[in-house]
């Protein structure tokens, strides 16, 4: 029963020497998802949820990023969960199809402020959270990415294993946690196919649906301890032929969250291959968009499946489009949050050159996937030459990783628009000590008070 394994580690992890490096990328998890949700937390839907959830703020001991507003743990980690996963910024465990950070630190970081416990605790909670998602998505996939987003669906039992630890649950407790959340588990990839603001609420429901699982867990509340394995549960109805097994190896030994994605690029990342392939050889050969007669990117399928939008409206389209992704990084050299401000999306110089892309589904990429996320870009330019790059990999994934000091900058570009340069600069030094903290309250989160509905429109 894949449940127990989960629930024993939920357990461990609250006493047990974590290997340093671990611990070291736990760290490193959080400052990236700080980056992520500070400027998702002054953007819908993040900004209209609190008026949504107008009884719930002002009550508990959680807050609300960048506001500081108080709010529930279970208000703190539906709106900090679905204020993560809005610019498009949030971590992923590659071989999952996943982004374990945007739920499972959302709702570790809202029991650990309602609980008052230590910096060391909440790096514990992540870590149970990561170890026990991060297996379940790769257990479940590919098939269950055909039509569920892994976020939204394993995001729940990361919440849930993160919430145990911190809570201080026993074993039959975390093991009924995750149960009663794997039956509230779904989110369907439709939404990645609209402009609705479904998708970021996802990752908060899951974070919301994991803690408030735990919560009940630990007043005496049950759940199927077989909703993974079971005839009809969550392994048959939402993918096939699932090991099991295979989905608790190394669970203990060999630690997933050393090897996650932190993204270099504000976009979805099935465009991130090949945007650092267009960056490379614009680089190299000082490229201008004139100089251009066609880009052409062979990708995986899920690349163009998920992004093959050639003519994006709004912000939202444009981070699933790769032709616009390249077109951007081509003209402006990056594609950060700049790359989606509306006088970007109305450039007519990347228009112009997002209508010179070309999008195919390249074999060998396709074979590599999902274990890399490859690309092969050619630019055909206007004098007849044609350059070529092979993007094996993405900067940020596991085998090209951002360093320390990358990550630092990363977080400084999201951060101090939204908070000011004291203040990230005064958290980012917390949060790099963060195990440090007799109380994770003692973290000096931004107060800047409530956002209006209207400025995050």
């Amino acid at each position: 029963m894949p449940l127990k394994a989960y629930a024993e580690f939920c357990v461990a992890a609250r006493e047990i020497d974590l290997p340093g490096e671990a611990m070291h990328h736990a760290k490193r998890c959080l400052i990236d998802w700080m980056a992520a949700t500070l400027p998702g937390g002054i953007l819908p839907p993040a900004v209209p949820m609190i008026d949504a959830l107008a009884s719930d703020i002002g009550h508990g001991s959680a807050r609300l990023l960048p506001s500081g507003l108080s709010a529930t743990a279970r208000t703190a980690a539906l709106i900090n969960g679905s204020a993560a996963h809005t610019v498009e910024f949030d971590d992923i465990y590659r071989d999952g199809l996943y982004h374990p950070g945007a739920p499972v630190i959302a709702a570790a970081l809202a029991a650990a402020e309602a609980e008052g416990v230590s910096g060391d605790m909440l790096l514990r909670g992540i870590i149970s959270g990561y170890e026990v998602s991060n297996r379940i998505a790769v257990a479940v996939n590919p098939a269950h990415y055909k039509y569920w987003h892994t976020t939204a669906t394993v995001g729940f039992f990361g919440a849930a294993a993160a919430t145990a630890t911190i809570l201080g649950l026993d074993e039959t407790q975390s093991m009924h946690a995750m149960a009663t959340t794997g039956t509230m588990a779904a989110g369907l990839q439709q939404v990645f196919r609209s402009d609705a603001m479904t998708k970021p609420l996802h990752s908060g429901r899951a974070a919301e649906g994991g803690l408030l699982s735990a919560e009940m867990a630990r007043v005496g509340i049950t759940g199927a301890l077989d909703i993974l394995d079971g005839e009809v549960g969550f392994g048959n109805a939402m993918s096939r032929d699932v090991d099991w097994s295979q989905a608790v190896k190394g669970l203990g030994d060999d630690y997933t969250i050393t090897r996650m994605t932190q993204k270099n690029h504000a976009a979805c990342g099935h465009v991130h291959a090949a945007v650092d392939g267009v960056i490379e050889l614009t680089r190299a050969h000082s490229l201008k968009p004139e100089d251009v007669g066609a880009i052409r990117v062979g990708s995986y399928a899920s690349s163009k499946e998920i992004c093959g939008n050639p003519d994006p409206k709004t912000a939202f389209e444009a981070k699933f489009s790769l032709p616009y992704c390249v077109a951007t990084a081509l003209v402006r050299g990056s594609v950060r949050s700049a790359a989606f401000f509306p006088e970007t999306l109305a450039d007519p110089i990347i228009r112009t050159v997002a209508a010179k892309v070309e999008h195919t589904i390249d074999p060998g990429c396709q074979a590599a996937f999902p274990k890399a996320r490859s690309a092969q870009v050619e630019i055909e330019t206007t004098d007849g030459r044609k350059l070529h790059h092979h993007a094996p990999t993405r900067k940020g994934d596991p085998d090209a990783p951002l360093t320390d000091d990358e990550l630092a900058e990363k977080y400084r570009e999201l951060a101090e628009p939204v908070i000011g340069g004291e203040q990230s600069e005064r958290l980012l030094a917390a949060l790099t000590t963060v195990g440090d903290l007799a109380s994770i309250r003692k973290l000096p989160l931004p107060s800047l008070g409530q956002v209006s509905r209207a400025a995050a429109e």
